[in-house]
């Protein structure tokens, strides 16, 4: 095989595992473009996919390319931090239109630096905001990368569908308050930013914030799904707390979450409502990052209540005081509905019955209006089809 081109070399390897481009593709884990393009000598696979395909055909990557391929490298824009760290440099990878955005894996939080795979490697310290990466994965698999930025941990299940399928497309959740979330969006910075934000005077879910925002941006608000928010206690509820008043007693301490989180735009509309000011509740101040710190803090004993979601209450055998429920929607730029491979992916998988099912079993979700889409600027509403 020596004597072939790398395309001829790999087509005569699956041939002799009698395999078709489809059943190389999936037993690979590409695409069938990916495969088609190999072959037909215009695509030059990365280290990864070299890999991938040597391993499927049982073959040494020397025998398919004659040698190893080089890695891809590329120009991107940092994200969430003013610096590369050298001691940590592994990091998501996308693309947002024509922008490649660079984000190191530990700016998600300590709790997904283990368990999220990087993208690729940042080389070296960042130009300004400018960094050169080391791609680990496919660049195409990269590009297609759906970003969703919100403080929802539901929407890996999403995410582990589409791995589960070997789908093109995949989601990474950034997680973020609400209002950080929608600002992300609008600086081009993610796809999808997902909120759950009542507005006081009106009564209605998430539209008027958006508007508020994004002015008449075309965006698109699709529901992922609704839930109970409350005051997380601890088990048993030994404070015998039962509203947003009694945070401003003595012997309650309140972990809170940061200012433009949609929990903490929650509770300060209540301490208002209730003619409290923050500095009355011990513990306004201390602030965590997600619902599910949130919940942590209060099961280790380090604060009394906190205001998150039902679900996390659940998981980890707190008490929960309701308080309202929420729809949590995503906003997505309308050109992407039809524009994006991945956004579309991402919505065929939200709306599918697996992945409702699964949210429903968390418990203090409803996925009853998952899928039903609103047009800001139209006020009207469709389903997801």
């Amino acid at each position: 095989m020596k004597g072939k081109p790398a395309d001829r070399r790999i087509r005569d390897a699956r041939v002799r595992k009698g395999l078709s481009q489809a059943e190389l593709a999936a037993a690979a884990g590409l695409t069938r473009q990916a495969v088609y393009a190999i072959e037909g000598g215009r695509y030059q696979p990365n280290v990864v996919t070299a890999l991938r395909l040597a391993r499927t055909l049982d073959a040494r990557v020397e025998e398919l390319f004659g040698s190893q391929p080089e890695p891809t490298e590329l120009d991107g824009e940092l994200l969430g931090a003013k610096r590369a760290n050298p001691a940590s440099p592994r990091a998501k990878v996308w693309a947002v239109g024509d922008r490649t955005l660079v984000l190191p894996v530990a700016s998600l939080g300590a709790s997904l630096n283990y368990s999220t795979a990087a993208d690729g490697l940042i080389l070296g310290p960042a130009r300004g905001r400018r960094v050169r990466v080391q791609l680990l994965q496919d660049e195409r698999a990269v590009r297609q990368q759906v970003v969703v930025a919100g403080c929802d941990p539901a929407i890996q299940l999403v995410a582990e569908r589409l791995h589960r399928h070997r789908e093109p497309a995949s989601v990474l959740g950034w997680p973020m308050g609400s209002t950080a979330a929608v600002e992300a969006l609008k600086r081009g910075e993610v796809h999808v930013a997902g909120l759950h934000v009542l507005d006081p005077r009106t009564g209605e879910a998430n539209v008027p914030f958006v508007r508020r925002h994004l002015g008449d941006g075309a965006v698109t608000l699709v529901t992922f799904a609704s839930w109970e928010a409350g005051l997380l206690v601890g088990p048993g509820n030994p404070r015998r707390i039962r509203g947003i008043a009694d945070l401003a007693r003595r012997n309650v301490r309140l972990v809170n979450r940061e200012e433009g989180s949609g929990a903490r735009l929650l509770l300060d509309q209540r301490l208002a409502a209730e003619g409290l000011a923050p500095a009355r509740v011990k513990g306004h101040a201390d602030v965590v990052a997600s619902h599910l710190d949130v919940g942590r803090r209060i099961a280790d004993g380090m604060a009394d209540v906190g205001v998150g979601v039902e679900a996390i209450a659940r998981l980890l055998g707190l008490g929960f005081v309701p308080l309202q429920t929420e729809r949590y929607d995503l906003v997505i730029p309308t050109a992407f509905l039809a524009g994006h491979a991945g956004v579309a992916r991402l919505l065929e998988a939200l709306v599918s019955r697996e992945v409702r099912a699964e949210i429903e079993a968390l418990g203090g979700y409803s996925t009853r209006e998952t899928g039903r889409v609103v047009a800001p600027s139209l006020l009207k509403s469709q389903k997801v089809k």
